[in-house]
């Protein structure tokens, strides 16, 4: 990518040093729990030729290209119970860290100030701190905005799913290539202990009848997604006693729809983040219980190991 040199007026904030932070730690949500990219031994040779120079999934391109996101999505239509919207989305980021939320206009000056600064940005991503295809109006315009000042810049979005279908074709139409999905469970019994309520065309649902739409809606949107020829990556929370048996089950079906890739994450539960988990006591796994079951889940959608 060149280096864009594109220059905006009146002063920004933000210093050389949040800058470059911004550039390096942030981005597509699976490097901040540490998961290793893929390199082009490993993967699909149609597939390398996509992300071999995206930061997140090229073992070489993380050492050449910078990626970042901007929270301009605050709203969210799922609540978790291991989120606490006072954070970034325990999927996309580090729990307890606070992004700064931003408008479209905030946005767009802070990626062609970090452009500026740092030459080797190559990918923008919105995560949250919601949900990025329910604040869509906010997403869509971020996107934008960037495109028409840096269009060679890729675009990645993350999501619980949940009204993916309704934005996929606009996805398409502005060449984002790859999202992530995140999915904990496909059983409706398994999900309403994870989720207490969706809010879904007006309404808002609780238990099993809330988890069975949401997992409705996910695989639809993955499906469309795979249809599209949009690259998807599921991002999934491992929580002991909840969905850690269940994960087998999750990498299979998403495998069969056309995910390229599961990145299964460690349920991070702290009392002083708020959470639900955090106040009951949920622990999050180990590291052996982790490993074991990637080992486990070996063989089926390609995992992002830790």
């Amino acid at each position: 990518m060149s280096s864009p040199t594109v220059s905006i007026e009146g002063p920004t904030s933000t210093t050389s040093e949040g800058l470059l932070a911004a550039a390096k730690s942030g981005g597509c949500a699976s490097s901040s729990y540490g998961s290793s990219p893929t390199s082009p031994g490993e993967e699909d040779p149609a597939i390398w030729e996509r992300i071999k120079d995206h930061p997140c999934f090229s073992e070489e391109a993380h050492h050449y290209f910078a990626r970042m996101h901007v929270a301009v999505a605050p709203a969210c239509n799922v609540q978790c119970n291991y989120c606490n919207r006072k954070y970034d989305c325990a999927n996309e980021s580090r729990p307890g860290v606070v992004s700064e939320k931003l408008t479209p206009d905030q946005a767009l000056r802070k990626v062609i100030a970090v452009a500026n600064k740092v030459p080797q940005l190559s990918v923008l991503g919105i995560a949250g701190p919601g949900d990025a295809c329910y604040d869509w109006e906010k997403t869509k315009a971020t996107f934008d905005r960037v495109i028409r000042e840096i269009p060679d810049i890729k675009l990645c979005v993350s999501t619980n799913g949940l009204v993916l279908p309704d934005h996929v074709a606009e996805l398409a139409e502005m060449n984002v290539d790859h999202v992530t999905i995140t999915i904990n469970m496909v059983d409706p019994e398994v999900g309403a202990k994870i989720y207490p309520w969706i809010f879904y065309e007006n309404r808002r649902y609780f238990g099993i009848e809330a988890a069975r739409i949401l997992h409705a809606r996910q695989m639809l949107g993955l499906e469309m997604l795979s249809a599209r020829g949009i690259l998807t990556k599921i991002n999934s929370v491992m929580i002991p006693g909840v969905n850690d048996q269940h994960l087998f089950e999750v990498n299979k079906m998403v495998r069969e729809r056309g995910a390229f890739l599961h990145n299964v994450m460690p349920l991070i539960s702290d009392p002083a983040h708020g959470t639900h988990y955090g106040l009951i006591g949920q622990r999050g796994p180990t590291a052996k219980e982790m490993m074991a079951l990637q080992d486990r889940l070996e063989g089926g959608a390609k995992l992002m190991r830790h």
